[in-house]
């Protein structure tokens, strides 16, 4: 491999278990919300900003509603297709499991989306990844 080049065997990886773990994509550290589902700018261990500019999160809306939508889906096909529940008892079951999961994932979607950006900048060797020594092993 090239100076500067990324292993993406091992980046993507690494991020991906550090993103569904609620980490810090680039170092793995813990605290990276200020309080439920309010990602901080920076990350507290290593200081990689997560907000670099304004609607720097907006794919992590996008996910969000993606993944919600898919979720209700299979959650009102299994719930119809599978009971013989009345309307209002399916309906009943099925909008509180869908807005608990929808609150649910909102921390996970950030984290997700804050490792995809994560992952480009490094391919792209933006100069705020490069600048910072990211070979360090992985913390969890």
């Amino acid at each position: 491999m090239r100076p500067g080049e990324v292993d993406l065997k091992r980046l993507v990886p690494r991020t991906a278990k550090r993103a569904w773990t609620l980490r810090c994509p680039a170092c793995g550290g813990r605290g990276v919300f200020a309080r439920f589902a309010k990602l901080r700018e920076t990350c507290p261990s290593c200081g990689h900003r997560f907000r670099r500019e304004q609607g720097s999160q907006t794919g992590s809306m996008y996910l969000t509603a993606a993944v919600n939508q898919i979720f209700a889906a299979l959650v009102i096909l299994i719930v119809f297709t599978q009971t013989d529940w009345s309307l209002a008892v399916e309906l009943a079951v099925s909008i509180p499991i869908v807005a608990v999961f929808c609150v649910a994932f909102l921390p996970f979607s950030q984290t997700v989306w804050a490792g995809v950006e994560y992952v480009t900048d490094c391919i792209n060797a933006e100069p705020w990844i490069v600048s910072r020594d990211r070979s360090d092993p992985p913390r969890g």
